[in-house]
């Protein structure tokens, strides 16, 4: 017994391995992405979202946020944000995200563009500042602009955040609901949000042309939308046959890599030849 105490000390003195090294790489993330902040390495990548029953017009475009860690390596949002989604340094890439995508908008007066929002940030004064400055500067640049936040974030402060659509809504910005059908968000919460737009979740569109169960689902995600006068915007769009589907089942708009992956090179821009991927 003696020996099976001490050797079970020595394991709570050292710590479980797991742990440790999830908590290294936790640590070099948030270290990484603020160092990118400090030095301005942060950068949007944009893919278009197509209306679906007009090929290849393009209805807007999102930004999605990137950084640059120390090697100049670009690092999508998906490796990072639900690491610092919660901390202050999540706040500052919201602040990034927003001041880069208001500068875009400003640049290309023919541009409708999204940019990914936390409702975390309604709170903080600096992301506040920041979009009414520009809208102050130029209030038309409100009906170009997209605010995407998540059904999960949404949920966390539902009375904040349909206070802060209303008075955005007001000056003409656009509110989309992403990652619909996930499930943080009820049906009768509709009424009080009132979105513009709802991007149905990635994961029931992916192969939906070879999955009923997912024909079935989005087909009524796409019905509940449209009561509540919703548009729809299909993610993760993969395949032509995906594409047919979406479009035979009432989809509003597609948007995934069978029309074009995320490029931090402007795809609007007529000089194609120079885009890049990220």
């Amino acid at each position: 017994m003696g020996r099976k105490k001490s050797f079970g000390n020595r394991l709570e003195e050292v710590g479980n391995p797991l742990d440790s090294a999830v908590a290294n790489r936790d640590g070099s993330i948030l270290q990484m992405v603020s160092a990118a902040v400090r030095h301005g390495e942060v950068r949007l990548a944009f893919q278009p979202v197509m209306q679906a029953r007009n090929d290849g017009v393009v209805a807007f475009y999102e930004s999605l946020l990137r950084v640059l860690d120390a090697t100049g390596r670009v690092i999508p949002a998906g490796q990072f944000m639900p690491k610092v989604e919660t901390e202050e340094l999540g706040r500052e890439l919201d602040c990034a995200a927003l001041k880069q995508g208001l500068h875009t908008l400003t640049q290309f007066r023919d541009l409708r563009l999204s940019v990914n929002m936390s409702a975390r940030s309604i709170g903080y004064r600096k992301w506040m500042r920041i979009l009414d400055k520009f809208l102050t500067q130029d209030p038309s640049l409100g009906e170009r602009l997209i605010l995407e936040i998540s059904e999960k974030s949404a949920m966390s402060m539902p009375d904040i955040v349909t206070g802060f659509m209303a008075d955005m809504q007001a000056r003409g910005i656009a509110f989309a609901l992403d990652d619909y059908g996930s499930g943080s968000i009820a049906i009768r919460h509709f009424r009080e949000f009132l979105f513009d737009a709802v991007k149905i979740h990635g994961q029931f569109v992916r192969g939906i042309s070879g999955e009923p169960a997912n024909q079935l689902l989005v087909g009524a995600l796409i019905k509940v939308a449209r009561e509540f006068d919703m548009f729809t915007v299909a993610t993760s769009v993969e395949s032509a046959a995906d594409a047919a589907f979406l479009v035979q089942v009432g989809a509003d708009c597609l948007q995934g890599f069978q029309f074009g992956a995320p490029s931090m090179t402007p795809p609007w821009l007529p000089d194609r030849a120079a885009r890049e991927t990220a």
